[in-house]
């Protein structure tokens, strides 16, 4: 008589594998979803750079900054960056800033509605965006 071979796996092996499995879904999600908010942060970045140059040329030119965004481009909003926002100290002043608001929907929960501000208090020489309230994991690191 013959014997037959047994193929296939244990449940015991079945359980170390969904094991490991579950453990690096459980480290994997959380650096996936932070990775996922610095990505569309970027977004917000990028916009608010754009602007720069125009800005700074707007206020050599006519010596003040603009009152919005439109005298300089038209692209105020992205996938992610539902609006943008200038605020400045006045006619001749130097200080300016330029604020980036997330969507409230379709982009990291972390994220939503939160804004991100570029600042320059010398007429657009120097530029920093540590401000706003974006928590700074997800900030690029030039604006740390």
């Amino acid at each position: 008589m013959m014997k037959k071979l047994q193929q296939g796996f244990t449940l015991i092996e079945l359980m170390i594998v969904v094991a490991i499995i579950g453990i690096l879904a459980a480290i994997a999600i959380p650096s996936y979803q932070d990775y996922t908010a610095r990505a569309q942060i970027a977004e917000a970045v990028s916009l608010t750079a754009a602007f720069k140059t125009g800005l700074v040329e707007y206020n050599q030119t006519k010596g003040s900054w603009p009152s919005n965004l439109t005298n300089i481009s038209s692209t105020t909003s992205g996938k992610y960056v539902g609006s943008m926002t200038l605020s400045s100290d006045g006619t001749m002043g130097t200080a300016l800033t330029i604020t980036a608001t997330m969507n409230s929907s379709g982009v990291n929960s972390s994220i939503a509605s939160s804004t991100l501000e570029l600042v320059t208090s010398d007429s657009g020489r120097t530029w920093t965006c540590t401000t706003g309230d974006i928590l700074a994991k997800y900030r690029p690191d030039t604006c740390k």
